[in-house]
């Protein structure tokens, strides 16, 4: 339980390409040695041709004016209370 104080949570973000065999192979430095870690792995196959930032087609043109319900009412907000200054 020790060395779970001296080693922080990690989020590694990566690109890499899976070969003809279909295994995926990874080798980065991770900062610790001899040690278990515990991995999980997200894959999320990449649409060649299309930035990473660019946002789906049609995206706005389905998102804007897109609320079919009851109309938002933003109702009032009361009066909020005077806060002394902090120095």
């Amino acid at each position: 339980m020790e060395s779970f104080w001296r080693c922080s949570l990690q989020s590694l973000t990566l690109r890499t390409h899976v070969g003809k065999d279909g295994v995926l192979k990874l080798e980065m430095p991770v900062g610790v040695k001899n040690t278990d870690l515990d991995i999980i792995l997200v894959v999320n196959p990449v649409e060649h041709g299309k930035p990473v930032s660019e946002w789906p087609a049609g995206f706005f043109t389905e998102v804007i004016g897109g609320w079919k319900g009851t109309r938002f009412v933003r109702e009032p907000q009361g009066t909020y209370e005077t806060r002394n200054q902090i120095k």
